[in-house]
């Protein structure tokens, strides 16, 4: 399989990278790059690395794949919420205007990075895919909006896909601390507190990266008529957590480490537990390698590994926000 890569270099993209090229794969990468302090360890090289933004990529470098897995984007909530209208240009304009150049192109296969964020405050919990889309932040809008304008596009020959993914967390060569399970694992380690902003009960349905990463490739397999344009929940039932129990999973790890309710950020409005049934009928094949305690306990393995501090933890290099708001002008318009 030819397969087109966008956001290889980044903390899921490293893993389906690496995944790809095991299994004999052709991947052509396309990445800016921004974040290169944060590849901890080394990462696996593409066949053809194009290192540019995917919104300028050219006819003749899209042509001759298979499939188009679309990962780049401006990747969380605060990132969104901090250049709201490049999160639009981006995600939403730049994601539609990618399918539409693969439709031309004659790829059949269009496979969309989306986020379980869409559900944002749940009307209820159990949230399956016909439940209400709330979401409560421009990157979330912005997933919602590229499925319904990516789904216009849908025809015979062009399959479209939407992979809502829970939260990601976990190890990656490409390491990210601004993601709830990384980042009170991290305080943990480094300052022997675990702070939690909001009341902690919050739900979040939680996946490891690399989990989502095999989710990719199993939908680049599965037969188009069964994930025909179709927006599908990436997860497992049994992980969908509350926020104070991660907490509770860290503790278990560093005993030490004092549970801190700071509350800064009162209310949390993102608050959703998802059904993944879908998932299992569509894919029934496909499980999940790590559940949440197996996940943790690799990356604290590799925090120890690499001597994880107070200066990682305090710094620009993990953090995605820190990094781009030094970096903002790399994005153009």
């Amino acid at each position: 399989m030819r397969v087109l890569l966008t956001g290889h270099k980044g903390y899921i993209g490293a893993h389906l990278l690496e995944i790809l090229k095991e299994e004999g794969h052709s991947v052509t990468g396309v990445d800016l790059n921004l974040f290169p302090e944060a590849e901890w360890e080394n990462t696996v090289k593409p066949d053809r690395e194009l290192l540019k933004d995917f919104r300028n990529l050219q006819p003749n470098e899209i042509e001759n794949h298979d499939c188009v897995m679309h990962l780049a984007a401006i990747s969380n909530d605060p990132m969104g919420d901090l250049v709201e209208q490049l999160t639009y240009n981006i995600n939403l304009h730049g994601s539609v205007n990618l399918a539409r150049k693969a439709k031309e192109a004659g790829i059949p296969r269009f496979l969309f990075s989306g986020s379980c964020s869409v559900y944002g405050k749940g009307v209820n919990l159990d949230l399956d895919e016909n439940s209400t889309l709330n979401p409560v932040s421009a990157y979330a809008v912005s997933k919602v909006k590229s499925e319904v304008e990516i789904g216009k596009l849908a025809d015979q020959n062009f399959s479209p896909v939407f992979l809502r993914n829970s939260t990601a967390y976990g190890f990656s060569p490409v390491l990210r601390i601004d993601l709830v399970v990384n980042n009170l694992l991290a305080c943990a380690i480094s300052r022997n507190e675990i702070r939690i902003m909001s009341d902690g009960t919050p739900w979040r349905p939680l996946i490891h990266a690399r989990d989502i990463a095999r989710a990719f490739i199993a939908f680049a397999n599965a037969p188009a008529q069964e994930i025909h344009n179709k927006a599908i929940n990436i997860g497992a039932n049994h992980e969908n957590y509350q926020v104070k129990d991660v907490a509770e999973n860290v503790g278990k790890l560093i005993p030490s480490a004092k549970i801190v309710f700071t509350g800064e950020v009162g209310e949390d409005p993102r608050n959703y537990r998802v059904n993944f049934d879908l998932l299992n009928k569509v894919l029934p094949g496909f499980k999940l390698e790590y559940n949440l305690e197996k996940g943790m306990e690799e990356l604290y393995s590799k925090y120890r590994e690499h001597n994880f501090n107070l200066s990682d933890f305090e710094g620009d290099r993990f953090v995605r926000l820190r990094t781009l708001k030094k970096k903002l002008g790399q994005f153009g318009e």
